[in-house]
């Protein structure tokens, strides 16, 4: 390793009233729920452009809640994308329902309405977007196609908070939209989600199942069956803070991609992950696909390679079809195409543009 100082491949930026803030809610002793939960809320609601928003725990929850609130049951079948962060498969496997892996597109690794409806059968119950390292879908084909067949569409908006479509969030486009507030994440409150939606009935039901299906009229009374999903009010004063510089956030990330697809454009060997026009797209992570013609140590040589040199860096998702735990899943060649050879680089809002041009420079000086 050099004498550098390592480069992590995330690190949540606290450039606000992030002590503030949590300091404020913890000496209230509105430990649990409070006044940052609503305020984080309604922010995020009036910023999306959308109805109606609940702060649950996480992003993985935020999809469980967005489930039961359409009204997922045992033996429905969900379509889902093969190649992204399987949240959404895992929740529908634990809900007994049915996981129906959709390929790829082989430039922008989002899942295309033309995918979808080689998928889709009389037992599909809701079909899922994941919004890949940032990328949106092709969304227009894909609410035109879910419209055709009845089928409500949830947008796995967790890695593309802030991004955009024809000028609108990603997110807010669909029946159903959620997030995370993971820690590396656009904004972060350490764990966190949110579940927005337009629809008042979904909204109704998801806030009943996110707090043990209790009403704050009636103390311990349980309307349905629910769960515990809550955001507590420190971690919502923390997102709070983040809110509040968003701008700031978004702008640096921005400069981060625009930064690396320079140094890169044109280092043989090396694709950048291809983003429509009608996308604006605000990065969770500059990802990227190796040729192994050149680099045909492999990328998970290439990762031990950089991380020698202090630069931290991760492998892509793997395939549903190399996962044992969905054994029913078919070949996707192009999500095994991807889960081999794509691999993210250091992305987060600090990141310098000597780092850039380190990991880039280093990156490229390993082909071979």
């Amino acid at each position: 390793m050099t004498g550098r100082v390592p480069i992590p491949w995330a690190t949540p930026i606290l450039w606000g009233h992030e002590e503030s803030f949590v300091l404020d809610a913890l000496k209230s002793t509105w430990i649990s729920g409070g006044r940052y939960v609503s305020r984080f809320e309604e922010e995020l609601a009036a910023f999306l452009q959308v109805r109606h928003a609940c702060a649950v725990a996480n992003g993985t929850v935020a999809l469980h809640a967005a489930y039961l609130g359409i009204g997922v049951e045992r033996g429905n079948e969900i379509v889902v994308p093969g190649f992204a962060f399987m949240a959404a498969a895992n929740i529908a496997l634990h809900m007994g329902a049915i996981p129906v892996f959709a390929e790829v597109d082989a430039d922008t690794w989002c899942v295309t309405a033309e995918a979808i409806e080689r998928r889709i059968s009389a037992r599909t119950r809701v079909i899922v977007v994941v919004h890949t390292y940032g990328n949106v879908c092709d969304m227009d084909d894909i609410l035109a196609l879910a419209r055709d067949r009845g089928v409500p569409v949830i947008e796995d908006a967790a890695e593309a908070f802030a991004s955009r479509y024809h000028e609108r969030f990603a997110g807010a486009l669909a029946t159903v939209g959620t997030y995370s507030f993971h820690a590396t994440k656009t904004i972060t409150t350490g764990e966190g989600g949110m579940v927005v939606t337009g629809d008042p009935a979904i909204h109704e039901r998801v806030a009943l199942f996110h707090s043990h299906g209790l009403r704050r009229k009636r103390h311990y009374w349980h309307e349905i069956p629910g769960h515990n999903f809550r955001l507590t009010n420190l971690q919502a004063a923390l997102g709070c803070a983040q809110f509040e510089r968003l701008d700031a956030i978004v702008r640096e990330r921005k400069r981060i991609h625009r930064t690396y697809a320079a140094a890169l454009k044109d280092v043989a060997g090396v694709r950048l992950q291809v983003f429509r026009p009608e996308v604006d797209p605000v990065l969770w992570a500059l990802a990227l696909e190796l040729d192994p013609a050149a680099y045909p140590q492999g990328r998970d040589r290439v990762i031990e390679q950089l991380a020698s040199e202090g630069i931290e860096t991760r492998n892509g998702f793997y395939a549903a079809s190399q996962l044992p735990i969905y054994p029913d899943c078919g070949p996707l060649p192009v999500c095994e195409r991807l889960a081999k050879n794509v691999i993210s680089l250091p992305t987060f809002p600090s990141l310098d543009e000597q780092q850039i041009s380190y990991v880039s420079s280093s990156l490229a000086a390993l082909r071979k």
